[in-house]
């Protein structure tokens, strides 16, 4: 591998973590959120480290032949945790369990991460080697055990994430269920760069030469495996994220056409809230829905349940299922409110003339559930030809 198969990778973690960070601020207490930073510093500080470059750099600053090999094998390690820590708690499930999995896990791994460093202090590495240290100290004492250990402990982590996130996948669907197959597929390749690392080594052990094994394949398979992984780990963060924004911008759309029709039945000069255009989505649907019920209330004196109940009854009749015929009627009420308002005058104290039944209509509206009705009204007004004649009924006769 050339050095920018090591510093590309390296790079695009860096820059993920930057967009994370912000959001780390925020909910610096979401272990899910610090779990993913923290799979991100990791796998960025071992394709760092792991480039030959770096490796003679860190060799030549300490002064310590090879020291970068236990250096990389430890953020190896602690990267293999991380991804299970990750998992752990994007499962979710009780806290106390979590917890209880989490730390055996961690203490696993700093055992495994220990035992590296203390192997290496043991051994005797003088040659210093950029691309090709596991096999030419394979044989070595106490190093020869430190290669085996990170290897087995970077193989229990591969196998572990992809027998949980394919048993994971088989009870969700959705795009956390593409995130972890992706998982899986990455998951699968770093068990082939096990694979390839481990019969080099062995191959030493035995006597023959398979190094091309180790220096070549297995780095390459190494990148793809953790590119691969840590796309399904971002995926379903991220389009979950734009699904979700995505919804309430539709949402927010969705609410346009009953937001302007009671907006238009305001009097002149009524107050209103000017939202800034960087102003989240999320606020701009709850300022809309408190427009929308402002307007309901400053309509509800001219509510007339017998527009409601002609539309309901007219809807129903069409075809219409319970919750849109309610829309149905919910939205020629209101639009026969609106146009009787615009043919009568306000009364001579400046309150709205009250029709027949008026507060049983403002009851049947009002009693409503929140933003699913809000839209469903909003739809009905723009497209059903029920409440198109209503509007023109309480046009032409407003008395």
């Amino acid at each position: 591998m050339n050095s920018q198969d090591y510093y590309i990778p390296a790079a695009a973690m860096a820059l993920s973590l930057v967009f994370k960070l912000p959001a780390l601020r925020a909910r610096w207490r979401d272990p899910l959120l610090r779990s993913v930073c923290v799979l991100l510093l990791l796998a960025g500080s071992v394709f760092t480290f792991a480039a030959p470059p770096t490796i003679g750099a860190v060799n030549e600053w300490t002064g310590v032949p090879n020291i970068s090999a236990p250096l990389v094998y430890c953020l190896m390690s602690a990267f293999s945790c991380s991804c299970l820590l990750l998992v752990f708690n994007w499962r979710g499930g009780p806290p106390e369990r979590i917890r209880r999995a989490s730390q055996r896990w961690i203490s696993g791994y700093a055992v495994v991460i220990v035992a590296i460093v203390v192997l290496f202090a043991l051994g005797d590495v003088p040659e210093q080697r950029l691309r090709d240290f596991d096999t030419h100290y394979a044989n070595t004492p106490y190093v020869r055990v430190m290669i085996a250990l990170y290897l087995l402990a970077h193989h229990v982590s591969a196998l572990t994430m992809v027998a949980m996130c394919w048993r994971w996948s088989r009870q969700v669907g959705g795009w956390l269920r593409s995130g972890l197959l992706i998982i899986v597929s990455g998951y699968a390749i770093s068990l082939s760069y096990d694979a390839t690392k481990l019969s080099a080594v062995v191959a030493r052990w035995l006597g023959h030469d398979l190094d091309y094994l180790s220096t070549y394949v297995a780095p390459p398979l190494a990148s793809a495996g953790a590119l691969v992984s840590a796309v399904g780990f971002v995926l379903p963060l991220v389009c979950q994220r734009v699904s979700d924004s995505w919804r309430t911008w539709a949402t927010y759309r969705d609410l346009g056409t009953l937001w302007h029709e009671v907006h238009d039945g305001a009097p002149p000069g009524s107050p209103g809230v000017r939202m800034s255009w960087w102003s989240p989505a999320e606020i701009r649907v709850i300022q809309r829905e408190s427009d929308i019920h402002d307007g309901f209330l400053r309509l509800g004196p001219r509510f007339d349940p017998h527009h409601r109940d002609a539309a309901y009854e007219r809807a129903r009749a069409t075809g219409a299922d319970e919750a849109t015929a309610r829309a149905v009627a919910d939205a020629a009420m209101v639009a026969a409110a609106v146009r009787t308002g615009a043919a009568r005058p306000e009364g001579a104290d400046g309150e709205l003339p009250v029709t027949d039944r008026a507060g049983d209509g403002k009851r049947a509206l009002l009693g409503a559930d929140g933003p699913r009705d809000l839209v469903r009204i909003s739809r009905a007004l723009r497209h059903s030809p029920v409440v198109a004649a209503a509007r023109r009924q309480a046009a032409a006769s407003p008395c």
